[in-house]
């Protein structure tokens, strides 16, 4: 063996970082049981590594801190005075190190931890030049079945919308967002989609916490008579009881899912001792990263419980990445809905993921597979209107006009 055989690899060492916030409307309003939204803010993380690799990361919220804590502007925070200054000079290929030393300068914050760990998983990809998906383990799906919201809150609305979408074979797994009116009108607009439908999709309700225990119990049955055979979160993130005893009592054809319940690998083992629920709903945001997100993942499988791709409402930078790791995970999983991209009047990357007769067709190019337009980022730039625009030269800080 030569000397030159024996020099170690050289590391993927963190050279700098740079976020900020877009604001993208979308195509309409997005309701859900605690409001509406007519634009989606991610957070985009661009990482650079000393070999001169570049990777993107992404951490979208939905509707500001209406769905949990973080907000685009504490992410930022976050990511530019404490996340992105631990991590500078580190191997960005020990991921796992990299989240412990994100964990000891700050505590909680997974979405603006999942932003930083999704943007070096990409670049080391890159700079490897092999998909994403193989630092991951390897995929076992080529495409996912891509689940629809139909979320306009009107009942022909939505009917023609997934009329629409059935004729040109782009989705046949419909969710609708209820929890906003009485139950006894949430089920009477899930009734009237679902004989529109007439069993040629697939019906999953999402209540956003929208109701208690009694509640559920009490409707959840009518649904299910409706056709409905996916509940998610019915109850509020604290209920496990609640969710667990609806768990207990449905009948075989359908399944209770746990969202906002299950966040950490710690929440998951107590959801799975209890018995609470049969499904994950699986976000890498909410987990705190990709390899996170498969740590949850594994205790599911473990315990029987089936796992479900969810979305944030991403556009294709989180979407690919949640698709490129949702491609790596076996045991029973009930489809995928990461459709922020379609949500969106405009993506900040060249392609869009390809959908084919009615799935999600993981793209195999390096990283996560998409390439990102730069004048698309300044277009959707919060900062663009003269505003400050903050980036981070890895240990300090400084102000930059936007462009």
């Amino acid at each position: 063996m030569t000397a030159s055989a024996l020099q170690p690899t050289p590391l993927l060492r963190i050279d700098r970082i740079e976020a900020r916030i877009l604001d993208i409307p979308t195509i309409r309003p997005h309701k859900f049981s605690f409001g509406s939204i007519s634009r989606q803010s991610p957070v985009i993380v661009q990482l650079w590594l000393s070999d001169g690799a570049c990777g993107f990361g992404e951490a979208a919220t939905i509707g500001g801190p209406s769905w949990n804590e973080e907000s685009p502007e504490s992410i930022l925070l976050a990511i530019n005075n404490y996340l992105a200054p631990a991590v500078k000079g580190l191997d960005a290929g020990r991921v796992e190190a990299l989240l412990q030393k994100m964990d000891a300068v700050c505590k909680g914050n997974r979405f603006a931890k999942s932003a930083v760990e999704m943007a070096a998983i990409d670049a080391v990809a890159r700079s490897m030049n092999v998909p994403a998906y193989q630092l991951l383990g390897g995929k076992v799906h080529e495409s996912l079945p891509l689940a629809w919201t139909l979320a306009s809150g009107d009942s022909v609305k939505d009917i023609e919308e997934a009329e629409r979408m059935l004729e040109i074979r782009r989705h046949r797994i419909f969710k609708l967002k209820i929890g906003a009116r009485a139950p006894e009108g949430d089920v009477a607009h899930v009734s009237r989609i679902a004989r529109a439908l007439n069993g040629r999709a697939s019906m999953t309700v999402d209540i956003n916490q929208a109701w208690d225990g009694n509640t559920a119990r009490r409707y959840v049955p009518e649904l299910i008579d409706a056709g409905v055979t996916l509940f998610e979160q019915p109850v509020a993130q604290w209920n496990e009881e609640a969710l667990a005893s609806l768990t207990a009592t449905l009948p075989h054809t359908a399944l209770v899912m746990a969202d906002e319940t299950v966040c950490s690998p710690q929440d998951a083992m107590r959801l799975a001792k209890s018995k609470a629920c049969h499904v994950f709903s699986l976000k890498i945001a909410k987990h705190g990263g990709l390899i996170r997100t498969r740590a949850v993942a594994a205790i599911a499988q473990a315990a029987d419980i089936g796992w479900y791709g969810g979305t944030m409402l991403e556009t294709s930078i989180g979407s690919a990445a949640s698709a490129h790791v949702f491609a790596t995970l076996p045991g029973a999983h009930h489809n995928c809905e990461l459709f922020g991209p379609q949500l969106l009047v405009d993506d900040i990357v060249e392609q869009r993921m390809e959908l084919r007769d009615f799935e999600l067709v993981l793209p195999d190019g390096p990283g996560f597979g998409v390439e990102v337009v730069p004048e698309c980022l300044a277009r959707f730039d919060r900062a663009r209107d003269g505003l400050n625009a903050v980036h981070v030269d890895m240990g300090r800080m400084t102000a930059a006009k936007a462009h």
